[in-house]
């Protein structure tokens, strides 16, 4: 008998498991994940414990047992043969199905500069303890990237005792989605803990003891950590003929140009009616995407709609952030000597983006009910988003017509 197959046991895999569920789909379910034991989240593995990569599981053998939710671990889906409705395994099994949705993710995007091999990424918990176990005290570590991972990573180890560099070919660190007002102090915290952090470099070659930037200046390296980004894992629906851009496309409900096979999380690229395509590489994306695409292998219509939140931890500094965030920002609330956030609104004075920096939470509740506004679609004066002594629940209440 043929059900639900998920192809990926991630954050979105699973929690497209338990939605199909939740919706009353009845079926067999079958999570497919090419790594061994239970399903873990992964922001955890760039915020390790005293002993190591924190592995934090995402359910319980029980959680899927009492559910009916077969997983197949350490298994790849290697071949989709959509005429066929069924997925080639990498143990040479046929799996039939009747709704497919591809979670594959993404992975780490590779070093192509000479000896790129020698730099290692952080996906999994294996990566995670690789890093952690040579990032000794003194150790000389280079980290290539200066997005959000790269100086998460960055933030950890030096507090190790590990000497720190960082390099960025951009201009700036954090520039691809952090405001310039955030980025720069958190850049300064970095700075002020011994963090080297140079800009506008490229990496001509990497050997086992350094690492050579175009125009020969070498800097000494034990460890070499590559955190460039990701790329969507597309391959196997490529090989399977489905449309491909910037991840695996798919409408608004999650749907590829196949009725019957879905896309969510890091993989999918969603068709926004005149935004074109778009792909979001959070965990909260990967949750609500999952939730959503589970529900609609089950027979729901659903649909997908941003903003989506995003965080990061670094030192004592709590980052957080919703939806777009690009730009000058139209109005800025001070909480604190340590905390303020930064909001941005469109030209029908609606809240589009908030992005906020402070002491441990300090920010998260106003950045909470700021996606609600968001999400409300409700406009609001700029003036009350300063005013700090305002509840920013009360703005979701459309002002009484006079």
């Amino acid at each position: 008998m043929s059900g639900i197959v998920i192809i990926g046991a991630g954050e979105c895999g699973v929690r497209a498991a338990f939605a199909a569920r939740a919706e009353g789909f009845d079926g067999e379910v079958t999570l497919v994940g090419d790594e061994c034991g239970m399903p873990y989240e992964r922001p955890p593995l760039s915020k390790p414990d005293a002993n190591g990569a924190t592995l934090k599981p995402i359910c319980t053998a029980e959680m899927l047992a009492a559910k009916n939710i077969m997983l197949l671990d350490g298994v790849a889906a290697k071949h989709i043969n959509r005429e066929a409705s069924c997925v080639r395994l990498s143990t040479g099994e046929d799996l039939t199905y009747s709704r497919l949705l591809l979670a594959t993710g993404a992975s780490p995007r590779r070093l192509t500069c000479e000896g790129g091999e020698h730099a290692v990424t952080l996906r999994t918990i294996e990566d995670a303890n690789r890093i952690y176990s040579a990032a000794v005290k003194r150790t000389r570590t280079v980290i290539i990237g200066a997005g959000l991972i790269g100086l998460e990573l960055a933030a950890e180890l030096v507090g190790r005792g590990s000497k720190i560099t960082v390099l960025e070919a951009g201009p700036v660190p954090l520039g691809r989605n952090v405001p310039q007002p955030l980025a720069q102090r958190i850049v300064e915290r970095h700075l002020a803990e011994g963090v080297d952090i140079v800009c506008n470099v490229e990496v001509a070659r990497i050997s086992s003891r350094a690492v050579e930037l175009v125009g020969g200046q070498l800097i000494a390296a034990d460890l070499v950590v590559a955190a460039i980004g990701v790329v969507p894992n597309t391959d196997l629906a490529q090989a399977a003929g489905l449309y491909i851009g910037n991840g695996i496309a798919v409408d608004e409900a999650l749907r590829t140009i196949d009725t019957n096979i879905f896309a969510a999380g890091d993989c999918a690229s969603v068709n926004f009616s005149g935004l074109g395509l778009q792909r979001f590489e959070t965990w909260q994306n990967a949750q609500f995407q999952g939730e959503i695409a589970g529900r609609n292998l089950a027979g729901a219509s659903g649909v997908f709609q941003p903003p989506v939140w995003f965080w990061s931890d670094q030192y004592d500094l709590g980052l957080q952030g919703v939806g777009q965030t690009i730009g000058k920002a139209t109005a800025q609330r001070t909480l604190s000597d340590d905390a303020k956030i930064l909001f941005y609104l469109n030209d029908a004075g609606q809240l589009v983006g908030a992005a906020g920096l402070g002491v441990g939470n300090a920010v998260a509740k106003d950045i909470k009910l700021a996606q609600k506004l968001i999400e409300a679609k409700v406009a609001v004066a700029a003036a009350s988003l300063e005013d700090p002594t305002t509840n920013l629940k009360k703005l979701l209440k459309p002002a009484p017509a006079n």
